[in-house]
């Protein structure tokens, strides 16, 4: 099952953290989860985990992480320990305990400021690099998250680009795919052929909200029913799409370490921009973050279906008839 590995200047993270300080000190940022799920055989990799003592109740995104770091090759990796999933500070410990380099980063739950500066200066310090450099790279990055913002902009106004499309490159800017050049060149070649193409606008429109799917063809299914996904809500947000130069108010703007609340906020307002039929909640199993499907629907007037995924894999059939007689609904309302 050997795949690629990674050198000793790549650093993998278990969540979106201000990867400008990573590119800042001269390393390649590596989102753990995009190489867990983009492998040959993600399946394997849970397997392996639970082989390795990792209960069937613990969830597949962090029994994936833990074997993609061993299968990899990773030496270091810096462990959001706050703000993401609460497994991530057991995980945390048991890759320390097998020779990994694990560096600590916490969200401020109530979004202080002088706390998320403190983690800041405290991955900059350990990371030897200097603000002058961390600014250089993010007026570097502000550049790709632009043509990043564009193409959103494409999927929900001028609909030429596919769901899948959207979910792929901005899911993937949580570290810019380990190399952000070849990544911007990517984007380029993408946005360019989307002009080329007619748009789309007898599909009903679709919100994705909650973690990526850890299902495979799940957009492109979505598409064969007759819907196309014009917002992905955790994927967008890591792209980091906000009007500010300032990196540290950047990092509290970005909704998915926090409350509800700022999520609630960015949704209500996707679904008045994007004229949203209705919302997908994906939930995974044996999160936390199920939880805040109550939330959700409490505070959200648009049609919402909730699915669940486990394991690496298809669709099951009975999500994908879920999904169908929930397009088929929104169609029959319109």
């Amino acid at each position: 099952m050997a795949e690629q590995s990674y050198d000793a200047s790549s650093i993998g993270l278990t969540s979106t953290i201000p990867v400008e300080i990573i590119i800042a000190a001269g390393l390649k940022p590596v989102d753990i989860n995009n190489i867990f799920i983009g492998s040959e055989r993600p399946d394997q990799l849970v397997n392996r985990a639970e082989s390795e003592g990792f209960s069937h109740n613990i969830c597949s995104w962090i029994k994936g992480i833990f074997s993609s770091v061993s299968e990899f090759g990773l030496k270091n990796v810096i462990a959001v320990t706050g703000g993401d999933c609460s497994n991530t500070v057991a995980l945390a410990e048991i890759l320390a305990r097998r020779g990994v380099r694990v560096i600590p980063f916490d969200y401020p739950l109530n979004r202080d400021r002088e706390l998320l500066r403190a983690q800041m200066e405290k991955l900059r310090f350990i990371l030897k690099t200097t603000w002058e450099d961390i600014e250089s790279a993010r007026i570097r990055l502000d550049g790709i998250r632009a043509k990043l913002k564009e193409l959103d902009r494409l999927t929900f106004q001028e609909n030429v680009i596919t769901g899948f499309e959207n979910h792929i490159f901005l899911v993937s800017s949580s570290d810019f795919r380990s190399d952000p050049d070849r990544f911007e060149e990517e984007l380029d070649e993408l946005i360019a052929e989307a002009g080329k193409r007619r748009p789309r606008n007898d599909e009903i429109r679709l919100g994705f909200l909650g973690v990526p799917p850890i299902f495979t063809g799940f957009y492109q299914f979505i598409e064969s029913k007759g819907g196309r996904v014009v917002y992905n809500e955790v994927q967008r947000q890591f792209s980091m799409p906000f009007d500010t130069e300032d990196l540290l108010e950047r990092y509290l703007l970005y909704t998915y370490p926090y409350g509800a609340q700022g999520r609630i906020i960015d949704i209500q307002k996707a679904v008045t921009e994007r004229d949203l039929d209705g919302l997908i909640h994906y939930t995974q199993t044996f999160c936390f973050r199920q939880l805040y499907d109550i939330i959700l629907r409490e505070q959200l007037d648009t049609p919402i279906l909730t699915l669940e995924g486990d394991r690496p894999g298809k669709i099951d059939s009975q999500t994908a008839l879920r999904i169908e007689a929930f397009i088929e609904m929104l169609q029959g309302r319109k």
